[in-house]
């Protein structure tokens, strides 16, 4: 059924670093003339037009729309012309706010990158009761953060249900491999979570909460606190270290949960790792990495020592690695279920570097879903995860475009 609206899809910050990579995605998969109506926004016309001619001829008849992350009447009039918006624009808190809300008020699907947790628990409590009653499906972390976690749990307990008619009464992610570091944008989040913590208890005792993003008046599970140190892990049989993700991706998953009424159990336990080894020289490296990254949240944590990595290490917001580093990169994690019936175990993979170049293809994936297969989705309007809102029909979509695996061992 054709939309009345003028677009199925607009792409809010196009301009960007990751944006660009989103709008290569989309521009291979629906060209003009597809089924796919999409548009770029941004701030800048000039910028998106420089975009749109890098892209080549094939770009040449994207429209082009102009409105500023907090310029609410251009928002709205983006909102109301479209059906789906992806955006790309963050730290989320800073930038995001204003286009959520003109969503929610239009009855327009929306998805996301972001990884702050205290900026998701704001737009749920804000914009919930709006969406629902518009229509408008909200999905946050729609990247790296969190759809690995978030699918692979859902799909790892699909099987579950197929092999012993039971949900798994907990499972362990382990990160095996990854190569290729985070995004500027995602440094640019993570730093803000940091700064509005250390200025306000309230933020600093939600992200400390495993269920922060549950519904408020969902029973809470049972006490599983974020990793901090080396550990050795029985499931996994190996050497572990924190997982630097682990803090998003665990709450969204137990939204997840929460969210389709508890299919996995209201005691369900769902934990986050990185695996570094076995024996003498695991434990080593388990503690080697803790140590690496305990110094590098707090170097962080304070605003000389932010500034200097910000300035000399990690990547600014509209930074990322050539297009040959992202190619290179990849991902691997292994994901071990257990319930009395038995163990399940699932690898989920993808073939470019986690920041960029499977980021891009995964939300690009995710606007196309909410644009085109409303009719298969299973929820109205309202704030959801990827795997509440999208479950199998996004699991297929990254399998045939976005490069990843969804494989039980």
């Amino acid at each position: 059924m054709t939309s009345p609206r003028e677009f199925d899809l607009v792409l809010m910050g196009a301009t960007g670093f990751t944006g660009r990579l989103v709008a290569e995605h989309l521009l291979l998969r629906y060209p003009p003339g597809s089924e796919l109506r999409w548009a770029m926004a941004g701030r800048s016309e000039e910028k998106l037009e420089t975009i749109r001619g890098e892209l080549g001829d094939a770009a040449s008849s994207i429209p082009l729309m102009v409105a500023d992350s907090h310029d609410e009447a251009a928002l709205t009039r983006l909102a109301q012309s479209t059906v789906a918006v992806i955006s790309t624009v963050g730290p989320y808190a800073r930038y995001g706010s204003e286009l959520v809300a003109a969503c929610a008020a239009a009855g327009t699907h929306y998805c996301d990158l972001t990884g702050e947790v205290q900026w998701v628990r704001r737009m749920i409590d804000a914009y919930e009761e709006t969406a629902r009653q518009s229509g408008a499906r909200l999905v946050h972390c729609c990247g790296f953060d969190s759809i690995p976690s978030d699918l692979g749990v859902w799909a790892l307990q699909q099987a579950a249900m197929e092999a012993f008619g039971a949900p798994l009464d907990r499972i362990t992610l382990g990160v095996r491999r990854m190569r290729g570091g985070a995004s500027g944008g995602t440094i640019a989040s993570m730093f803000q979570a940091l700064e509005e913590g250390k200025e306000d208890r309230s933020v600093r005792k939600l992200m400390a909460d495993p269920y922060a993003l549950d519904p408020a008046d969902a029973p809470r599970g049972p006490r599983v606190p974020d990793q901090t140190g080396p550990r050795y892990d029985e499931d996994l049989e190996r050497w572990t270290a924190p997982f630097v993700m682990a803090q998003v991706n665990t709450r969204v998953v137990r939204r997840s949960n929460a969210v389709m009424g508890f299919p996995w159990g209201e005691q369900f336990r769902y934990h986050e790792t990185s695996i570094v080894g076995r024996g003498f020289s695991g434990r080593a490296r388990a503690m080697a990495t803790t140590g690496g990254l305990g110094a590098f949240m707090v170097g962080a944590s304070f605003a000389p020592t932010r500034a200097l990595l910000q300035r000399f290490v990690l990547p600014s917001p509209g930074e990322g690695p050539s297009a040959e580093a992202r190619e290179n990169g990849c991902f691997d994690m292994l994901l071990v279920g257990s319930n009395a019936a038995g163990s399940l175990q699932l690898v989920v993979t993808g073939d470019r570097d986690p920041g960029y170049g499977a980021t891009s293809r995964m939300i690009g994936e995710a606007g196309a879903a909410l644009a085109l297969d409303g009719e298969k989705l299973s929820v109205d309007g309202g704030s959801w995860t990827p795997a509440s809102c999208f479950g199998g029909v996004l699991v297929e979509r990254l399998r045939a475009h976005a490069g990843m695996t969804f494989d039980l061992v």
